[in-house]
Parts: C-alpha cells; sequence; structure tokens
C-alpha cells in the first residue's frame, strides 16, 4: 500500500487539484449579469421542474419551495405515472398553492426529463444516481440552474462528464447545487472549521462507518414487466442505477472524509466486500471496507454494511497529533485532547439548508458550484467499490481514467438486461 508515488499518479492529482482550482476560483471572481442571470437576481417568480419523482424527489422538491417566498413547482417527470402521480399528490397536500403543476406539464417516460427541463428555470435532479451525469449535462445545457442529489455518477465515464457539466455551469454563471446535506448541516461545520484550523493538530487517520440494515425493497417482478421496466423498479440493487450502496448511500461518510482532507483526494485503495446476506434479485454486494492512502501519508478507513440483525453505526472519527474529532449522525459532534470541545448550537434541517443556500445564491448574483468537490466525492466511493469488486489496489488515475460504462448504451423500454453476475475479488478485471 505504501509504494511510491509514480508520475502518473502524481500528474492526475494535478491535473485534477487544477481542474478545481479552476472551478472553485471562478466562485469568488467578479460576476457579471446577463440578461438571464439579471432575471434571476430580481423578486420575479422562478419556475422549477422536479425529474425523479421518489421520496427523496418529493423532499427536495418542498425544501426547495420552501426556500424562497416567490418559487413554484410547474413541471414534474418520472419514468413510471404512478410515482409521478403519487408525488405530485403529496406536495399539493403538503406544500399548496405554490405547486402549479398542470396535467399537460406531467411528463413519462425515459425521455421525461428533456421535457420537463425546457419548461423551467432550476431543475432538482433526483432520478437513479445512473442518470445523473446525462441529466445534468442537458440541464445545463439548456442554460438551467441545479440541484443535483447525490451521488453524482456510478462509473468514471459518468463523473468526467459532471466534471465538464461543472464547468460548464460556471462558465455560464449557472448554479450546481449538491446534495452532500452534511456540508450543509451547521454542526458539521463548526467542527470541520475547528479541524481545519488545527484543534486536533495534523489529521494522521480518518475512520468512518455507514453499518445499517438492507435498503430498497425487493419487488416483485410482474408478468408484463420488461427488463428495463423491472430493474428500474429495483434500482437500487443494480450498480448501474445505484453505484451499489457504497456509492449511492455510504458516499455521505466518504464525502466528510474528504471536507476534513479539504477535497485534496487520495493516491490509492485497497479494498475487501462481498455479498454475504443479501438475496434476491440484483448483483450488489453488502458490505465493504475500504482503505485509502494519501501522498502526505494519512490513512482512510470506510466501512460499510447492509445486513439484517446486525450492529448499526453511522460515525466518523479523525484521529489527530494533539487529539480526535468524532461526528455521530444526528448526534454528538465533540473534539477530545489537548483542545477538547463539543457543538452545542443550533442544528437546522440541513436538506432545507442546502437549497436556501441554492436560491439564494441565484438570487444574488453569486451563484454557488459545487461541481469540483461533489465529483471528487463520487469518485472516492466509486473506486472503493472498483477496488472490492477487483481485488486490486486502484489509484486515483487508474480510477479517473477508467473506461468501463456500467449502464447499456440503448436507453430503451424494450432494452433486453440480463442480471449481472455478483463480482469475484480476484476474478472480475478493472477496465
Amino acid at each position: 500500500m505504501n509504494k511510491p508515488l509514480n508520475d502518473n499518479d502524481s500528474a492526475s492529482r494535478r491535473q485534477f487539484l487544477k481542474s478545481s482550482a479552476v472551478v472553485m476560483g471562478a466562485v469568488a471572481a467578479p460576476y457579471l449579469l446577463s440578461q438571464r442571470e439579471a432575471f434571476a437576481v430580481n423578486s420575479d417568480t422562478l419556475k422549477v421542474g422536479l425529474i425523479g419523482c421518489g421520496g427523496r424527489g418529493s423532499g427536495a422538491a418542498s425544501q426547495a419551495l420552501a426556500a424562497d417566498k416567490n418559487v413554484i413547482l410547474t413541471a414534474m417527470g418520472d419514468a413510471f405515472e404512478d410515482r409521478l402521480q403519487s408525488s405530485l399528490k403529496n406536495l399539493q397536500e403538503s406544500v399548496g398553492k405554490q405547486v402549479q403543476v398542470t396535467p399537460d406539464h406531467c411528463f413519462v417516460g425515459l425521455d421525461a426529463f428533456h421535457k420537463v427541463i425546457k419548461e423551467v428555470d432550476v431543475v432538482i435532479l433526483t432520478t437513479p444516481p445512473g442518470f445523473r451525469p446525462a441529466h445534468l449535462k442537458a440541464a445545463i445545457a439548456a442554460g438551467k440552474h441545479v440541484f443535483c442529489e447525490k451521488p453524482m455518477a456510478v462509473d468514471a465515464p459518468g463523473l468526467r462528464s459532471v466534471l465538464e457539466s461543472a464547468a460548464e455551469a460556471k462558465r455560464k454563471g449557472l448554479a450546481l447545487g449538491s446534495g452532500f446535506c452534511w456540508r450543509s448541516n451547521l454542526g458539521e461545520r463548526a467542527i470541520m472549521q475547528r479541524i481545519h484550523d488545527g484543534q486536533i493538530g495534523e489529521v494522521r487517520a480518518l475512520y468512518n462507518t455507514y453499518n445499517t440494515g438492507p435498503v430498497g425493497g425487493v419487488p416483485v417482478r410482474k408478468p408484463e414487466m420488461t427488463d428495463m421496466q423491472y430493474q428500474l423498479r429495483n434500482w437500487y440493487h443494480f450498480a448501474w442505477l445505484s453505484g451499489d450502496h457504497i456509492v449511492e448511500q455510504a458516499v455521505h461518510s466518504l464525502d466528510k472524509m474528504a471536507w476534513v482532507m479539504k477535497d485534496v483526494p487520495p493516491v490509492r485503495c485497497m479494498a475487501h466486500g462481498g455479498r454475504q446476506a443479501r438475496t434476491g434479485d440484483g448483483h450488489i454486494f453488502d458490505h465493504f471496507e475500504v482503505v485509502y492512502d494519501y501522498a502526505t501519508g494519512e490513512r482512510g478507513f470506510h466501512f460499510s454494511r447492509q445486513q439484517a440483525n446486525t450492529a448499526s453505526e453511522n460515525a466518523d472519527y479523525y484521529v489527530g497529533t494533539k487529539g480526535y474529532g468524532k461526528i455521530k449522525a444526528f448526534g454528538a459532534l465533540e473534539l477530545e485532547g489537548e483542545n477538547p470541545w463539543k457543538f452545542k448550537g443550533d442544528r437546522p434541517d440541513m436538506y432545507q439548508v442546502e437549497h436556501n443556500e441554492l436560491f439564494a445564491s441565484i438570487r444574488s448574483g453569486k451563484p454557488i458550484n459545487h461541481g469540483t468537490w461533489m465529483a471528487s466525492s463520487t469518485m472516492l466511493a466509486i473506486m472503493g467499490r472498483m477496488a472490492a469488486y477487483t481485488g486490486q489496489i486502484i489509484t486515483w488515475d487508474q480510477a479517473m481514467n477508467s473506461q468501463e460504462v456500467l449502464g447499456p448504451t440503448n436507453l430503451d423500454w424494450n432494452t433486453p438486461l440480463s442480471t449481472p453476475k455478483v463480482a469475484i475479488p480476484g476474478v472480475t478485471k478493472f477496465l
């Protein structure tokens, strides 16, 4: 694990950090208002469109409408009619008059996202993650502000597309907010600032867990369902749609690890993982253990599990030269050692905060752009999965340049789709 950093690793990391500096540096640059941005800055009504009408999508739409007094939901899209109508009904009942979605602005099908994008100013992307890069690209190309739920991709080609879209959003002066909600939690912001200020000294090790029970029930396949219809209904259990649970769920923990490391990516990782307890259709793992090596000697340790009747924990631990920090999800935040500290402030709903800040940035004419770091955090999870599936050490350079495309090239309701074999470390190849 501690082999010397080679030239390709260094070049890849330098290029990523250089790209990061370009995107993030532009955030602070003087902002010139075009005709479109001038509209956003004043109090005119902003029309919002929801793409992906599951539970997270409905929640995000509700939070977007609560973030600004002059925002309305005018278009919705989903692959399935029943999901769209259920979401619309719930939003009408819970939000009320800000939901102004007429029947001719309810779009159903695999191409629904194109139709929603045409009708609105701000797009909420909350479909299964496998669709995220294409939907983000289309939204930015059309000049729309975007709230993009995590993770941002399920494979490296998708991630590279996300980075391109983020850069394009910056060039166009469009807001791009991410669903990495913990970065909007005021408690986590407070402890991270103290860690960055050196209160626990130099960070030497990072350890996080995301151990839960199974997520996502397996639906019964009806005889009339095509392969595509069934896999979309059962999206969590197919890596081309979810990225596996380390990418879809545990990426939150890896994002906090990246946050501590100021979004400097690791050099390489090694991982274990497998499918011991998970039953039913699909092929994703039910546990991962990943070790990340950083160029300056730090090591990050990640453990995630989705198995019934097992101990649960969602926590983060950071060991420094003067003490250590602890974050319990929705719980205590504290530092111990030479400079002890406990967070005792208010912790408003982080899901609401991320939308408040997104819409405030649009109105101010200084749009936020989370593009680079949200992609980097997503890649931490993708490369961890790569290492676990193959049983090989995977470098950041290899992961970023992987050519593996997980999803089908032809998205059609009648596209034949088999269930991939469960990955076997030492047998499954890195591509």
